[in-house]
């Protein structure tokens, strides 16, 4: 057996080869030169078309929400831009066949087992997805510069940009999503729904404060050491729970490093070393209708299943959430039997990039296969299909966005994932009638230690 001094050897020695791996960053070939000034031409500065499609019906992308509208204030929640708007159509089951090529297997699954009250809103496709200057000149650099280490678990040769503009398969696409820009460090509350297949609830209100090492300015991987942000969450009530805590330590190269977490019981007044969060482990408060890794439609690590690039296609996928983001929604009316009142989500039709995750051959999760749609302009997951062991769908996920446009950037305001066989879903919402997520937050790192954690649950 090997002793607890032989195993932190081995991990100072891979974490030293690691760095000497960044250190030789520019013998690996990265995109050309020629292929960077597309990102200035025909590519967005993420590396998507610039262009809209063939038919019209998505329009080019000409910069996106990158200013505040007039009169918004930092705080506020966020004005819609495109409120005066009307859907163009609704989708339905009985309209299902007419759509049918712009659709994904899960939204079929939910229009045909809710047909007497789910539908899909679509309006006008407006691009909005914008991000600071700084991420999009990182993002160049990046593209020179940047690959994935030989298992795929870690990124080289990257820094606070999105790591991959000109993706080549499905694992530097979900890399794109797990290094997306989400704002340097921010403050945001946010009610947990839990439903029942009859529509009753139960809220679970949690504060969430993260610290983004990957995207500080003038952040490299040495300087970061393999830390990709901390995360602190405070369960705020139901009384049963309010006061738990869970502290998180997340890895850029989880293979290297696996995230530590550390949670503090209000009741035994201890900080202790949590098991494995991560993989297909029930998420913390969903009543068993999530795991860990479905949590920003997808975190940590990815070795448990080969991911295929399949392309590109043209979807109505949620975007531009403005209306449910709103302070004057109602829980009451906004949770239905088995789904969200759908005439307060909207749909456009959007390019996303599909990519395949299956099962490696003797690894273990619960999902034997999911399909990831990411978008173009953002690289966020929109949606995702989750499916058991006999390769029956199972779970559905959404992410509603905005553009947070104080910042500039785009990130989920809603994310729900619904469970197509037994009828429940589970809705993390933000609360903004008690104010909005900021991401002016002054934080740093000694506010995410063991010891902080135990201070602040003592309080």
């Amino acid at each position: 057996m090997i002793g607890r001094p032989a195993i932190k050897t081995l991990q100072i020695v891979r974490i030293l080869c690691w760095l000497s791996a960044l250190s030789v960053v520019s013998l690996w070939a990265g995109a050309d030169p020629e292929q960077v000034e597309r990102l200035q031409t025909d590519l967005t500065p993420v590396g998507a078309l610039r262009s809209g499609n063939d038919d019209g019906r998505i329009p080019a992308w000409r910069g996106g929400i990158s200013q505040p509208p007039a009169g918004y204030q930092h705080g506020e929640v966020h004005t819609d831009p495109y409120a005066d708007e009307s859907p163009l159509f609704r989708i339905t089951v009985a309209t299902l066949d007419e759509y049918a090529d712009n659709l994904t297997p899960g939204q079929v699954a939910m229009l045909r087992k809710y047909s007497d009250s789910y539908f899909l809103n679509v309006y006008p496709t407006h691009r909005s997805a914008a991000f600071e200057q700084r991420i999009y000149d990182k993002t160049a650099a990046n593209g020179m510069t940047g690959h994935l280490t030989p298992d795929g678990e870690g990124v080289l040769g990257v820094a606070e940009g999105f790591p991959f503009p000109f993706p080549e398969n499905g694992r530097e696409l979900i890399w794109n999503h797990k290094l997306r820009y989400r704002g340097r460090a921010s403050e945001r509350r946010i009610n947990l729904i839990n439903a029942t297949a009859s529509g009753d609830y139960q809220t679970v209100r949690i504060k969430i404060r993260v610290l983004s090492q990957y995207q500080q300015p003038g952040a490299t991987l040495e300087s970061i050491d393999n830390r990709l942000l901390y995360l602190m969450q405070t369960i705020e009530s139901p009384a049963r729970l309010a006061g738990t805590m869970l502290l998180v330590h997340e890895s850029v190269n989880q293979a290297l490093q696996p995230r530590m977490v550390w949670t503090y019981n209000p009741s035994q007044r201890r900080v202790m070393r949590a098991p494995n969060v991560a993989y297909d482990n029930p998420a913390s408060a969903t009543d068993g209708l999530a795991v860990s890794d479905m949590a920003d439609m997808f975190n940590g690590a990815m070795d448990r299943f080969d991911w295929t690039l399949a392309g590109k296609r043209d979807i109505y996928v949620p975007y531009n959430a403005y209306s449910a983001h709103a302070s004057d929604v109602d829980y009451d009316d906004m949770v239905l039997p088995g789904h969200l009142d759908p005439s307060r989500l909207r749909y456009e039709l959007h390019r996303v990039w599909v990519v395949e995750a299956r099962l490696r051959d003797g690894a273990r999760h619960i999902n034997a296969r999911r399909t990831y749609y990411l978008d173009e302009d953002s690289y966020q997951i929109l949606m995702a299909e989750h499916y058991d062991g006999r390769g029956e769908l199972w779970r559905f996920s959404e992410a509603h966005p905005i553009v947070y446009y104080e910042v500039p950037m785009l990130w989920t305001s809603i994310e729900t994932h619904h469970d197509l066989q037994s009828g429940r879903f589970v809705s993390y919402r933000q609360d903004h009638r008690d104010g909005v997520a900021r991401f002016d937050q002054d934080l740093s790192v000694r506010q995410f230690t063991p010891q902080a954690l135990r201070r602040q649950g003592r309080r």
